[in-house]
């Protein structure tokens, strides 16, 4: 009964992660305290960063077709957060359970209260002319539409640093805080942040998960991994589908809710 509810967890996060863009790990990490309440953060997050990791590729494959990703802001950025993801890994182990499901809700509530207010940034084409010192970037996905959008690459590589610890400690991929860092600080349109995000977590996951075989933390998580596995892939490709037919204030606002009820659920096993 436990390996039919992984699976079906497992489209469910694979759906909902590639739709918003943020792995599917906010959600994992939560529905994993709920039915294995002794196990250490360490597993938690090893077996989540696992399935952000297959649901990462997955996805990105999906976005890729799309034309949506991207990949030079992918590459660049994704690199910087891997020696934060490294440390973040190896911090999990003197982490203890309460102050790690706190610390995790209470990051999910303040993020998904910003992205609820201001859900959107620029959709569209738009002119950036007026960007000195930003990298200028403009895409153009599979319809022929245009996106055209500058960020400072010195301010989002100091935060993809920052992102990459707080998503391996928490074993979130870090997806729930880039989609709104890019749709809220660096003006990204949705649907580029989404596909980016996702595209990024498979460096991200990659080396948490990485550390956690290496650390042997792993061997503890492979079993559910594996059958969470066909779930994530088949929910993924179902979650990309869906977001081309989704409006970007919807998809935002999704997030924002999503990550406020996995929050809630946190909050509320502890205080009860």
């Amino acid at each position: 009964m436990t390996d039919l509810i992984l699976l079906v967890v497992g489209l469910a996060v694979g759906a909902i992660g590639t739709l918003v863009g943020a792995g599917g790990g906010f959600l994992l990490v939560p529905i994993m305290l709920f039915l294995y309440p002794d196990d250490l953060p360490s597993v938690i997050t090893s077996t989540s960063l696992a399935v952000v990791l297959i649901n990462a590729a997955s996805g990105s494959a999906a976005y890729a077709r799309q034309g949506r990703i991207d990949f030079k802001t992918g590459l660049v950025l994704g690199g910087l957060t891997v020696p934060g993801s490294i440390l973040g890994a190896v911090a999990t182990h003197a982490v203890e359970r309460g102050p790690f499901t706190i610390i995790f809700s209470l990051v999910l509530i303040a993020i998904a209260a910003l992205l609820f207010a201001r859900p959107v940034a620029r959709e569209s084409a738009a002119d950036t002319a007026d960007a000195p010192g930003k990298w200028r970037r403009m895409l153009v996905d599979q319809r022929g539409q245009v996106y055209m959008y500058a960020y400072s690459v010195p301010k989002a590589a100091a935060a993809c640093l920052v992102i990459g610890f707080i998503s391996s400690l928490l074993g979130i991929g870090g997806g729930f805080i880039l989609v709104p860092l890019f749709i809220l600080a660096f003006g990204f349109p949705t649907y580029i942040a989404t596909a980016t995000s996702q595209f990024m977590l498979v460096v991200m996951a990659f080396s948490g998960t990485a550390t956690h075989i290496a650390a042997g933390t792993f061997s503890e998580s492979l079993s559910r991994t594996l059958i969470l596995a066909p779930g994530v892939i088949i929910g993924s490709q179902l979650g990309a589908w869906l977001s081309r037919r989704m409006r970007p204030p919807v998809i935002a606002r999704l997030l924002a809710v999503m990550m406020t009820l996995a929050a809630g659920r946190l909050l509320l096993g502890e205080l009860l």
